[in-house]
């Protein structure tokens, strides 16, 4: 495929990778153009989906008044869960039903977005059973029946890049696990990422954005490629995690070059607006990038980091209840996971690290993934992200309860480079517990 060997055409697996992809609007201001777009995707009475946080800052401000201004009736839904669970999913869905709005507008970071789309899917196609579309094994996985009411999504962060994806992730309270639904019907029917909007985010949040950033695209480089993943049995039916391929290449290495240039800057320099610009571009690429490829192992044991918590309280997020925030939970395994793939395709991980900006002096090829780990690691340092999962409240104890939370998500995990098993995912655990 396109001369590169990692794309090698097997008896088995696909022999076509598909692009799909939200309409995206990117630009300093374009937050006050959101009452034209409702407009333009024929909304009437609109619900505006935002947290308790971001309903008191100057995006919602903007949003609703450019909604009010284009003549919509509009509802302001403030009570998103940060981390949202189920009971929060449901709580959105039963405002949605009520409200009988004709569009949806979601403001604020990956939390509000993706309560935003479930809200939609459950008021447009209600179920008994809240399970009923929710990720195999946890749930049935039931197909979504038809098209969603329009939703226009706003971030107004940077790493989860919710407003490119066909993703609703939620903590299942009972179960102590995360997972969520996948489907295209999800997917938002625009885009408005206004870098403004991140000005006055707090530097550990900055922190877990980028981390996911880096994650995210990492990742999906490093994915099987789409050729290894067995043919889908109806084509143009083909999983968003269909492994990685030269569209999602393109996206997530210049992802992988942006965040690592900019992150600790923003972090560390709070003084320098001007580092948002390209950190919520590499977000936008990052979320292209896995959107078409998809995420494996890192992601995959971060549901268990997040559903399992006990009492960990990350700086700049809520305090009530206790949370691991996403970014941190996915970049606490990072290393130890890149430190195992890399063999699996050495020559990705060395393109990813030249990308990160590892010094790559004397570096074995086959060793790539140890220098993505060590240049992760340093940055987690410099930024202030816990010493793995040590620093979230875990320890060895934990690693039974941890793997058997994570292993149930094959989504993920199938998606890897390289077969994982139960022990072997046991071992990604113990090795992500402390790295310093």
């Amino acid at each position: 495929m396109l001369m590169n060997p990692y794309f090698e055409s097997t008896e088995t697996g696909d022999y076509a990778f598909a692009v799909e992809g939200t309409p995206l609007k990117f630009g300093p201001g374009v937050l006050a153009e959101v009452g034209e777009d409702a407009k333009n995707l024929g909304m009437t009475r609109v619900a505006v989906f935002t947290d308790p946080t971001v309903a008191r800052l100057e995006p919602v401000a903007t949003v609703v008044k450019s909604l009010r201004a284009a003549g919509m009736d509009t509802v302001v839904y403030d009570e998103v869960a940060v981390e949202p669970t189920d009971a929060s999913f449901k709580a959105g869905a039963r405002f949605a039903a009520e409200g009988k709005f004709d569009g949806f507008v979601s403001v604020g970071g990956g939390s509000v977005m993706d309560t935003c789309k479930a809200s939609n899917l459950y008021a447009t196609y209600p179920v008994d059973d809240f399970m009923v579309y929710v990720n195999a094994p946890i749930g049935a996985a039931r197909p979504v029946p038809g098209p969603l009411k329009p939703h226009i999504a706003c971030p107004t962060t940077f790493g989860t890049a919710s407003e490119c994806t066909t993703i609703a992730i939620c903590d299942f309270l009972e179960m102590e696990v995360k997972s969520g639904i996948v489907s295209k019907r999800l997917r938002a029917s625009l885009g408005v990422l206004d870098p403004t909007a991140l000005y006055t985010l707090p530097p550990m949040v900055i922190a877990a954005n980028g981390f996911d950033v880096l994650t995210h695209a990492i990742e999906s480089y490093t994915a099987r490629p789409f050729t290894k993943r067995p043919k889908t049995a109806i084509p143009n039916q083909r999983p968003q995690a269909q492994g990685a391929n030269p569209y999602s290449d393109i996206a997530c290495l210049e992802a992988i070059r942006i965040a690592g240039r900019y992150l600790v800057q923003a972090v560390t320099d709070r003084s320098d607006r001007t580092v948002f610009e390209p950190l919520m571009f590499a977000s936008m690429l990052a979320g292209i990038g896995f959107g078409n490829a998809g995420c494996h192992l890192a992601h995959g044991m971060s549901y268990a980091v997040s559903g399992l918590v006990r009492d960990y309280r990350a700086p700049g997020y809520p305090s009530d209840p206790p949370m691991v925030p996403h970014g941190i939970s996915v970049i606490v395994n990072a290393p130890a996971v890149f430190r195992f793939t890399g063999p699996a395709c050495p020559e990705r991980h060395l393109q990813a690290a030249v990308a990160l900006g590892a010094d790559l002096h004397h570096t074995d090829p086959e060793k790539a993934g140890g220098t993505i780990a060590n240049r992760l690691t340093e940055m987690m340092r410099v930024t202030g992200i816990p010493n793995g999962l040590s620093g979230v409240g875990y320890g060895p104890d934990d690693i039974p309860a941890l793997t058997e939370g994570a292993f149930p998500q094959k989504r993920l995990l199938d998606n890897a480079p390289l077969p994982v098993s139960k022990d072997q995912l046991a071992n990604l655990f113990r090795d992500s517990i402390r790295y310093w």
